[in-house]
């Protein structure tokens, strides 16, 4: 079987209204038409696009099961084009998670709850949410395959090299990075830039990083939304302002990428496994 070579991708760097469901609803609505337009094959918005970020208790107003409506309207609105998107989900009264809903041939397709759970600087995630369990990877035409980390999922890298065994094609990466958050010493703009850079390159894996862009309250999202090659190349970088950034993935790079370092090849993980036992 031939495999189509080429995959149209893109990222949507936007801001969210906080505790603003529906409004911001509409905002995805229209990336989404324009994503269409330009024949995207798979698009990301950034961690809890749909909610915005510092919900604290306002968690329980602003959690969806996964039967909402509004979800529907966002799978149909998608189409075939497989569409990522951050939201709170309730999976039993009181239980929520920071979760993605991935989107494809107008249904909800997959949900991924984010596993690493940041409660450190001005982060506190942990109090409000539920930790995910499962990793989460899904087709998104045949030959090309995405998997999800959310975030601080990317800063525990036991959790990426989990996740990227499986050899997926993509690695999608939304965030919801604000300057300064951790502390004023760790500079969130540079040091995720390292870190996709490090995690591209060494597992041959393109990544889509799609962060906010603006305020919200007294925090500022920088941005700095990014598609990088399997090389750790940049393809595309969004400027600071909300907008769409698109790149064009191919195949044949991602096989050299990993034929000439053969992570996913040697990564041994008998080997890990033992090496880990006795560690909790």
């Amino acid at each position: 079987m031939h495999y189509q070579d080429r995959l149209q991708v893109g990222a949507a760097q936007i801001n969210a209204t906080l505790g603003r469901v529906d409004t911001n609803l509409e905002h995805h609505l229209e990336v989404i038409a324009e994503a269409r337009a330009r024949r995207l094959e798979l698009l990301v918005f950034p961690e809890l696009s749909l909610t915005g970020y510092g919900l604290g208790g306002g968690v329980m107003q602003v959690a969806m099961p996964l039967e909402d409506p509004r979800l529907a309207r966002l799978a149909r609105a998608a189409g075939e084009m497989q569409t990522v998107v951050g939201f709170v989900e309730e999976a039993s009264p009181g239980e929520y998670y920071n979760a993605l809903a991935i989107l494809q041939d107008g249904e909800l397709v997959a949900v991924h709850r984010k596993l690493n759970l940041p409660t450190y600087g001005g982060l506190e995630e942990g109090k409000w949410f539920a930790h995910g369990s499962r990793l989460t990877e899904v087709t998104v035409r045949p030959g090309w395959s995405a998997t999800q980390l959310i975030c601080a999922d990317l800063w525990n890298p036991a959790l990426v090299h989990a996740a990227l065994l499986p050899r997926p094609t993509v690695l999608c990466a939304p965030i919801n990075s604000a300057s300064g958050i951790v502390s004023e010493e760790f500079s969130n703009e540079q040091n995720w830039a390292l870190n996709l850079r490090f995690y591209a390159m060494t597992y041959g894996t393109p990544v889509i990083m799609a962060n906010r862009y603006g305020p919200e309250g007294a925090s500022h999202f920088w941005g700095g939304s990014r598609i990088l090659g399997p090389r750790g190349e940049l393809l595309a970088e969004a400027e600071g302002r909300e907008m769409l950034i698109t790149a064009e993935l191919t195949r044949i790079a991602i096989a050299r990428a990993r034929f000439e370092l053969p992570t996913h090849r040697d990564a041994d993980t008998p080997l890990i496994r033992e090496l880990m036992a006795g560690y909790r």
